[in-house]
């Protein structure tokens, strides 16, 4: 493992950094964590302007194409940008699942002309894309979903329900996975369509959540009718269209989520207990040292594909790893941030909170963080068969039709 940039890597940090500079308010401990999912009409623009002026300075789109208005760049560039822009206060999520997952699966199997049409538009933040996947009866088994989607001719009529899409109440487009033939093995008979989220037959409901923002949604689909040039991929080869997108979102959302082990230590430097700083107390100090740890494992682990990046290579499934212990990590460290507050921990107002309720916010977010992007059992069964060789589960219904299923 190489943990140091070559002159090239390090010519473009400088680069990123000194854009980052003029640019942005660089992060330090007095910053609270950003809150994905609070996004009002005020936050919306702001993450729009930051997009627009990130595109303009060559920055977005760092891996796409340079036809599709991208820099023709490295995955190890994408990378380096990322790393440095963590280190800022920017509007960030809004675009990392069009932009991380959704266009990146269009320009694998859209046309010419439609990545003509709808590439530029998101990579300047002008039209915000969402995935359609979970359902229901079909979150980690997604080859289970039911939405269904029949041919009349040059057109495909859609009737189902989606759950659990973020930020669908803000996208203009999505990309929807469907079921087009009951009658062949689940993985068998899905099809992949592009869609506009304002057509006549879409209803998207946010569902409030308990950390009180709304980012998750419902989305309905009645008599939805999508042209047949909207399909992705060949009709009945929507598990492979998926798996684009899923090895995608597996980069998108790898990041370490606010508050984190530096949020907290400078939590607990400045928050007293027992008439000291609880930095000081020997029980805290030792948990500490338990998450510190395991941050830093994800952190080599996470370098560990940067090299492979590095040297052109493809990193393998081991980035479940950093997307499974962070997800924990997060719920662990808001927990003990609480324990510490006391009866002060019930009271999540930013106006009177300490840390401003980012820790009450966490804790209370926290278990999407083990939902989304691949449920943490899903993730660990990834791990056992992918990476150690263990073997893997039963699936009994591997080669049974769908309509036969009960």
């Amino acid at each position: 493992m190489d943990l140091e940039d070559t002159r090239e890597e390090a010519e473009y940090r400088a680069r990123a950094r000194a854009f980052l500079d003029a640019n942005a308010r660089k992060r330090d401990r007095t910053t609270p964590p950003g809150r994905y999912g609070g996004v009002d009409e005020e936050a919306l623009k702001a993450a729009r302007d930051w997009q627009a002026q990130k595109a303009a300075a060559g920055f977005a789109g760092i891996r796409w194409p340079e036809a599709w208005g991208g820099q023709g760049g490295s995955a190890i560039e994408e990378i380096i940008y990322a790393q440095e822009e963590s280190k800022y206060t920017v509007p960030r999520g809004v675009y990392e699942i069009g932009l991380g997952m959704c266009l990146p699966t269009m320009m694998a199997y859209a046309t010419h002309e439609q990545l003509e049409r709808y590439t530029g538009p998101a990579l300047r933040g002008e039209e915000i894309w969402c995935q359609l996947f979970s359902e229901p009866s079909a979150g980690s088994d997604l080859a289970g979903l039911r939405t269904r989607a029949v041919r009349d001719g040059d057109e495909w009529v859609i009737n189902g329900q989606k759950i659990w899409t973020s930020g669908a109440h803000l996208s203009d487009y999505g990309i929807l996975l469907t079921r087009t033939d009951p009658s062949v093995p689940k993985h068998k008979g899905l099809t992949m369509f592009f869609i506009d989220m304002h057509a006549p037959g879409v209803e998207v409901r946010p569902i409030h959540q308990m950390s009180g923002a709304s980012h998750f949604n419902e989305v309905f689909f009645t008599d939805l009718r999508v042209k047949d040039e909207q399909r992705l991929g060949a009709v009945g080869d929507g598990w492979k269209v998926a798996l684009t997108t899923l090895m995608n979102e597996r980069l998108a959302v790898g990041d370490e989520p606010r508050p984190d082990i530096e949020d907290f230590i400078a939590f607990a430097e400045s928050y007293e207990m027992n008439g000291a700083p609880a930095i000081k107390d020997p029980v805290i100090r030792d948990r500490i040292a338990d998450i510190y740890a395991r941050s830093a494992g994800v952190k080599n682990a996470r370098f560990r594909s940067i090299t492979a990046l590095s040297r052109g290579e493809t990193p393998g499934p081991e980035a479940s790893i950093g997307r499974l212990v962070n997800a924990m990590k997060q719920q662990e460290i808001a927990r003990l941030a609480l324990e510490m507050m006391g009866a002060a921990g019930t009271v999540s107002d930013p106006a009177v909170a300490p840390a401003l309720g980012s820790f009450q916010q966490s804790l209370l977010s926290s278990p999407g963080q083990r939902i989304a992007g691949g449920t943490s059992e899903i993730l660990r069964n990834i791990i056992a068969e992918r990476v150690l060789g263990l073997p893997g589960d039963v699936r009994v219904d591997k080669d049974k039709a769908f309509q036969d299923m009960a």
